[in-house]
């Protein structure tokens, strides 16, 4: 199909995370393995233009991971970990716990101390310092 190249919104659900990180690329290589029905797509937001792609910014994508579904919605965070684990299992179970009240603000706070936190997590090699990476170099950050 040649009008899927054009088409805006992505076909899989697209995971997108901080390729220079080894905690989020060893989750996103975890996510792919048991990811046995094929519905996951997970790209490092430094592929030039991918967080634009979506709507998003560097800067969003540095703060958290993001999930878009394949009808352009977008979440971010513990909610979208929700949803990737849905995906996952297939039953929208963990999105329906995420909306009961009190436990969003709960599930974020442990996504916030985990992503302030996991430089100090287990991980890999990230994806963005492997050979033939498609990541853009770091050069326009910061330290």
């Amino acid at each position: 199909m040649t009008a899927q190249s054009t088409h805006r919104h992505p076909v899989k659900t697209i995971v997108i995370f901080d390729g220079s990180c080894d905690f989020c690329t060893a989750i996103a290589q975890l996510l792919q393995r048991l990811d046995w029905r094929r519905r996951l797509t997970c790209l490092p937001f430094q592929i030039g233009g991918l967080p634009e792609r979506y709507g998003l910014s560097s800067q969003q994508c540095e703060e958290s991971v993001w999930t878009i579904l394949p009808d352009g919605r977008r979440y971010r965070g513990a909610q979208a970990i929700s949803l990737i684990l849905d995906q996952l299992i297939g039953v929208p179970l963990l999105q329906r716990l995420y909306r009961l009240p009190g436990l969003a603000p709960l599930e974020e706070g442990l996504y916030r101390w985990v992503a302030n936190h996991r430089q100090y997590l287990p991980g890999v090699t990230p994806f963005c310092q492997r050979p033939g990476s498609p990541c853009d170099p770091p050069a326009h950050r910061t330290t």
